[in-house]
């Protein structure tokens, strides 16, 4: 059995880190390299680092900012944001990122996700799909850091870049983001169930139970969070041993 992951995110604008409510991020939270530090210490599994306002903006991301935190970066590292080209792939995984994450260029150019894996390997991409649930129940995508709909349905949508050549997704609610109420257990269900690459649970963690939750019913292969560990005491490690306690497979050093 695989072990889940449990993935801390780390959201970049304005040269600093920050995190919100409902993709409203305001709230500086400090520096990446001093993030970056503290959880080489705590055991996570892996680093998601986002810069939110590059596609906004109309930037490419910050090659030299990469390069700079990720020598101190011992876990593996995914980055996104400004992302449209081969090109830019190649210099970022230069730069030191394990993986990349696309987000509204799988939407305006899906081909580019072809590429990459053609080029450098599934196991690479990560497409983020950010989604909104309307008052009707109506499920729906956003692009461009949840600014923007990009009048396509979750599941389908990640039907269609699995079969591109995606190797992960990482499914954020921003309905849920920076709650601290819980997953999106019922769209995590459905993703899960329609793509066989492995779908990260993003948006609401508030509690290790959240997590395992998640885990159990929404078949999560692995869960991201923020909010909670910047906020309140809990932590990567502790999420891990409180998973494993309930059954969970994961990654504990001796």
């Amino acid at each position: 059995m695989l072990k889940v992951r449990v993935i801390p995110t780390l959201l970049w604008k304005n040269s600093t880190l920050i995190k919100g409510i409902g993709f409203d991020s305001w709230r500086r939270i400090g520096s990446v390299m001093q993030a970056v530090k503290v959880y080489n210490m705590r055991q996570v599994d892996e680093l998601v680092f986002l810069d939110i306002t590059a596609t906004r903006e109309g930037r490419k991301p910050d090659f030299d900012l990469v390069d700079d935190f990720a020598d101190d970066c011992f876990v593996p590292l995914t980055v996104g944001g400004g992302i449209t080209t081969l090109d830019d792939v190649h210099k970022l995984l230069l730069a030191g990122a394990d993986k990349i994450s696309l987000n509204t260029a799988s939407i305006y150019n899906p081909y580019l996700i072809e590429e990459i894996a053609n080029k450098f390997g599934s196991q690479c991409i990560v497409v983020s799909i950010d989604f909104k649930r309307s008052s009707d129940g109506k499920f729906e995508v956003f692009t461009h850091s949840g600014t923007k709909s990009a009048g396509k349905d979750p599941v389908a949508h990640a039907v269609e870049i699995a079969n591109r050549g995606a190797g992960e997704i990482l499914l954020t609610s921003i309905n849920y983001d920076g709650t601290m109420q819980g997953y999106d257990i019922e769209m995590t269900k459905k993703v899960a169930s329609a793509v066989q690459i492995p779908v990260i649970a993003s948006g609401g963690a508030g509690s290790y139970k959240h997590m395992l939750d998640v885990i159990l019913e929404g078949s999560a292969s692995a869960v991201a969070a923020a909010s909670i560990f910047h906020f309140t005491e809990q932590t990567p490690l502790e999420s891990k041993i409180y998973l494993k306690k309930h059954g969970i497979n994961t990654r504990l050093s001796q």
